[in-house]
């Protein structure tokens, strides 16, 4: 089982959000329903611009809490390493589900 770290944003250089999954399409299909209450939904963080896959939940784990203590300019280079344009990347997704 694989286990992604990923970053949303609300739009290009937007608000961020860091996260931690082990099936990114539904995690990010529950961001974007806005299903449960949290911070993304209320600034509409919803974009998927960045992920990382680990083959370990402690590695994907301590990748996040690392990210978390990063500045906002590195993680935005990060982003823009992987998507220089802040594109939505859901719908490259294996088990996307059109939504």
């Amino acid at each position: 089982m694989a286990f992604r770290v990923y970053l949303l944003a609300s739009g290009l250089h937007g608000t961020l959000y860091i996260g931690v999954t082990n099936n990114l399409a539904r995690r990010v299909y529950a961001h974007r329903s806005r299903h449960s209450p949290g911070f993304t939904a209320p600034y509409g963080v919803t974009r998927l611009v960045w992920y990382e896959a680990y083959d370990r939940i402690i590695e994907a784990i301590e990748r996040e809490k690392a990210l978390k203590k990063w500045s906002r300019d590195w993680k935005i280079r990060l982003i823009e390493e992987m998507d220089p344009d802040w594109s939505d990347l859901y719908g490259t997704l294996a088990g996307w589900t059109g939504s």
